[in-house]
This record gives structure tokens, sequence and C-alpha cells, in this order.
């Protein structure tokens, strides 16, 4: 139903036409929408905004799936996706993907529909308390008055209201108030009639398109943080500086930390500072001449780890006790690069600064060179060992048959998690996007995987499990927008069973939209095994481990693949893996590969 079609105009229909088209004309690109009966009229604008080209519009059925959809279009892009859902639970089931947009400084607009306030705490169908829901880990919030006029021309003080409310919420969500980007929630209560005709005056964005484009990554002499870490999140913790630009003197012996999100602005600062780069897996500065391996080995060294003097960090860092043990430290400087997340201080006195550089000096080659012979020694080669041409050429049997043995079994060995690890990272370039699910893989790859600038997303602010399909489909679908669909490349993600199975809702994909160019690859080993590296296995039997811990399963991931419509294949040894890998065919493919418990 458009502004020309006949019917009766609602004022619901008319505040959601000016606030939607306030923030697509403000940049809003994408917009998630969960259908129910009081955001209909949320509903329609975004449909016909949509028949406008003007945004791109992604239905889900689950609002938790759409939360973190929302959240990878989020990160990607670094623009806010606008969530649009009804009243009562629906609102609550956006909660997770909030709390992770809150700790890792993602932009996110909530638009959840209400019962007006007097059917607030009265018994009402559907309503209950929702202003204040996210309270705590939001950026913003409103909780906006019931509209009550019709709008005939487009210039009411009601749709100028809601106009500027959506100018507050971009630049709120974006970073621009004095606080880090983050979550919005507006909270829109609307009375009978929920819908009516689309008003004539709802255009269209004007001016210059926005861009999906990421965020440039620092550059020059002088470095700023990337994400996830510092930020005015934490300004007034104790022994907690913020508001700093710092220069780097060469004396002290110096680590580059880089966590979740830290970006290559760690990798440059490394490389001038001439200090060894300990980057984890997700953080997206995991390469370079100063990239250190074997990270938590040397750490543990008294010989490297014990005589850091100070450590600067980017990101988030979150998979290694070693680090955290290192940024705990009293004897160590910690300066932390301030991002949109959680402020980090786990040694009370860490200094937050807006960037760094580093002052005129000499490298201490002594130090750096210490760290990269080191480094040498626990770098780990995975590739498999190579043919021998000359003996599988032989003609003598006693040459070429063990030769040939060999390379059958090379073929044949079933894949372990370093070999599933090590092939998907060698199958991903910088045209990819590769996210890690928060199972045991992303530890194993983090402790095993070489250096390689590729594109890497996670959701480390909580490390939780939940959402990693839905994100890994928002950054998907928000890269292909981004090049022109066919021209992007696949975002895989890797995650466990139990990681899969918690977000198997998102494989849903309406068959009126484009799907997205993705791979979606599955260790699976029947349960939740990382808790045999934690200190539980050490005091619980294998009864209750088995209860309450690994929570074993017996699901076909077949046929939920086939149900969800998804094409699948199984590798269990590393040649199947790599031509699953390297399918072209396939547009959203399931690889399931089994592992040993």
């Amino acid at each position: 139903m458009t502004g020309d079609t006949p019917g009766t105009q609602a004022p619901s229909t008319d505040a959601a036409a000016a606030l939607i088209g306030a923030l697509v004309a403000g940049g809003v690109r994408h917009l998630v929408l969960s259908p129910g009966s009081r955001s209909q009229a949320l509903a329609l604008v975004a449909a016909e905004l949509e028949r406008r080209d003007a945004v791109r519009l992604h239905v889900r059925i689950d609002e938790r799936v759409a939360g973190f959809l929302a959240l990878g279009i989020g990160r990607e892009t670094g623009t806010p996706a606008a969530l649009v859902c009804t009243s009562g639970t629906a609102t609550a089931n956006y909660l997770p993907a909030v709390l992770e947009a809150h700790h890792t400084g993602v932009p996110l607009i909530l638009l959840t529909a209400d019962r007006p306030p007097e059917l607030r705490g009265v018994g009402a169908n559907q309503a209950t308390r929702q202003p204040g829901l996210y309270a705590g880990f939001t950026r913003w919030e409103a909780d906006l008055p019931v509209p009550n006029e019709v709008d005939e021309s487009g210039g009411s003080d009601q749709t100028s209201m809601l106009r500027q409310t959506a100018g507050d919420a971009l630049a709120a969500a974006r970073g621009e108030t004095g606080r880090p980007a983050g979550p919005v929630h507006l909270n829109l209560p609307y009375r009978d009639p929920l819908a009516g005709a689309l008003p004539r005056w709802l255009a269209a964005p004007v001016g210059a398109e926005p861009s999906d484009a990421a965020p440039p990554e620092p550059s020059g002499a002088l470095y700023q943080g990337g994400g996830g870490i510092g930020g005015s999140e934490g300004a007034n913790e104790p022994g907690v500086d913020t508001g700093l630009d710092a220069v780097l003197e060469r004396g002290p012996r110096t680590v580059v930390i880089a966590g979740a999100d830290a970006g290559a602005g760690a990798e440059a600062l490394a490389h001038e500072g001439g200090w060894p780069l300990i980057a984890e897996i997700v953080s997206g500065a995991r390469f370079g001449r100063h990239l250190v391996h074997g990270y938590r080995t040397l750490l543990a060294d008294p010989r490297l780890g014990g005589r850091i003097e100070r450590a600067v960090v980017f990101g988030h860092p979150t998979l290694s006790r070693e680090v955290a043990a290192l940024l705990s430290r009293d004897d160590v400087t910690v300066l932390a690069l301030r991002g949109p997340g959680e402020a980090l201080n786990l040694n009370g006195s860490t200094a937050h600064v807006d960037a760094v550089s580093v002052a005129p000096g000499a490298t201490d080659r002594e130090w750096f060179g210490a760290w990269m012979r080191a480094s040498q020694e626990a770098s780990i080669d995975l590739s498999p060992p190579a043919p021998d041409p000359d003996a599988l050429s032989s003609a003598v049997p006693d040459e070429r048959l063990p030769a040939i043995a060999a390379e059958l079994a090379v073929l044949r060995a079933p894949v372990d998690r370093a070999a599933l690890v090590d092939a998907v990272w060698r199958a991903t370039w910088p045209h990819d996007r590769l996210v890690f699910g928060s199972s045991r893989l992303v530890r194993v790859a983090d402790t095993v995987l070489g250096g390689k600038k590729v594109r890497v997303h996670a959701n480390r602010g909580l490390a939780g499990i939940d959402g990693t399909i839905a994100t890994a489909t928002g950054i998907a679908l928000a890269s292909q927008d981004a090049v022109g669909g066919a021209a992007a490349g696949v975002t895989r993600v890797l995650l466990g069973d139990l990681a899969m199975l918690h977000d198997v809702g998102a494989l849903l994909v309406p068959p009126a939209e484009p799907g997205p160019r993705m791979q979606v690859i599955v260790g699976n080993d029947g349960g939740g095994t990382i808790f045999d590296g934690l200190e539980v296995a050490g005091v619980a039997g294998p009864e209750a481990m088995d209860r309450v811990l690994y929570t074993p399963h017996e699901v076909r991931l077949e046929a939920i693949a086939s149900a969800y419509g998804w094409e699948y294949r199984r590798a269990a040894t590393r040649s199947e893996l790599d031509q699953a890998l390297t399918a072209g065919s396939a547009t959203r493919l399931v690889i399931e590969v089994p592992l040993a418990r």
C-alpha cells in the first residue's frame, strides 16, 4: 500500500514513515525486521522503502537471529542497521545482541513497537515494561510519545520531532555524542489503528549514497584504537587516564598486543617501533615480520615474557590466560588504545590513550631479535609432507609402492582440529571474510596458525556461542551489498557443533531475499569438548561431565542443512575438506568435519 493507494491514513503509519525515512536519509542502509502486530506500521514503511530500492530489507522470524544479523552488518560496515520488532518477548530476544554490541562498540538502532502507556502494567496482552529494558547497555534511549496526528504535508511538529529523534539516534549509535559507538533504543508506543495508507510525502533518501565501506585503518605515524577496548565506558575507573595522546619512548622493553577487532594499526605500530607483535587470530593484525608465533609459551618464559616492561594494547584480548596475566601485572606499564567497547584495566592502573606515536631513536635489536628467534623456533608447520616425485616415478616397485602408500595415507588421514583450522585459513583470502565462533576451534587456531592479512570477525565482547551464524550472515550480506553481490568473496564461519545448534535458526533465509555467499564449517565432536581443558575436567566424573557439560547429541547435520535449503558436504579427510572449501558452485554450504572427542 503506497501513498498513491486510496485508504485512511493513521498516526502510527505517518510517525513510522517520518522516523524510518529520516534514518534512511541519514545513512541507514539495512533494516532487519521480525513480523508482528504492534509493529505493522513500521513494517509497511520498510517494505515500501525496499520497493523503491532505498534500503536492503532482511526479514527474520526469530528476533534473536535478527539482532545478531544486524550486529554482523554493523560489524562489517561500521554503520548501524535498524532493527524492527513488535512488543512483548520480541524485545527481550534482542538483549544478547545488545550486550555484544555494547561490549564491542558496534553501532545498532533498535525500534521496538509497544503498547501505549495506559496498557502497561494492567495485564494487557503482549505488554511489558519495555522502556529501560536494555538500561546500562545503550548509548541513548527514548520512550517516544504516542503519535496522535495525521500529517498531510510532512511538516507537522510530530514529524519534525521524529526526524530530529532519528538524527539523535544515528549520532549516538555512531559515537558522535561524546560516548563510544554502540546500541541505541527507541521505544515506539502505538494506539489503534496500527496501520494506514502510507503518506504521499514518504521519500527515499536524498544526497550522497550511504557507504558500506569499512572505516579506514589508521595510517601515518599516529596510531589510533580500532575497537573493542577503552573508551568512555571506563573513564571513571580508578587509575585510568583518558583523553591522552602518548608518545612512546623507545627505552622500555615493549610488546604490542592485538586483541579482537584491533585492526592493522597494531601491526603498523609494532613495525615502526621495532617491537614484537602478539596478535590474536581474531585481531585482524596477525601478519607482518614482527608477528610472534607461539606467543603463549614465550609469554610464560621468564627470559622473554618475564622481562616485558611495557605493553601497548589494541582491541580486546580474550583468548589466552597468558596475555591476561601479563596485562594484570603491576610491574608492567599498560597503555590501551581507546576504542568503542568496554575499558581494559586488569592491573588497576592501565592508561587509556586516544592515539600513540613513536619517539625517534634506535630500535632495541637485542630485545626484538630474542623474540624473533624464539618465534621462529615456536612456529608450527602444518603443511602435509611433500610428495617424492622421484620415488613416485621410479620403475623399482620397492621405491614406488611405499611412495604411493605414503601419498594415499596423507589423503586418507582423518582431519584433526589443527588440520581443520589450517585448511580454512589457507582457503581464505583478503576478499573473503572469516568468522570464528566461541568454540574450542578458535583457541586451536590462535595457537597454531601463522600470519595472513585477511578480514576476521568474532563476537569476543562476551565470547558467547549464541548468534554466530546470524552474525556471519549479516557480515556476508553487507560485504556482498558493498561490492555488488557476485563479486564478493566467501564468508566462512568456523564453529563447533554446539555453537551451530545454538543458532540453527539463522540458517533460515527467506526465498525472496538474496542469499549469503557463505560456508558454515562445523567441527563436530558430538558435544562441548572445550571443557576438557578446564578445571572441572580434573574434579568431575564422566557421568557428570556428559550430563551437564559435554551435552552430547546425535543430531544429523545433513538433515538440518537439507531442511533449511543449504547444500551439505561431509569432509572426514584433508583432501575432502580442501575440495569442499574451494567448491565454487554452492552459494550456501554446510561443511561437517567429524572430530575425535
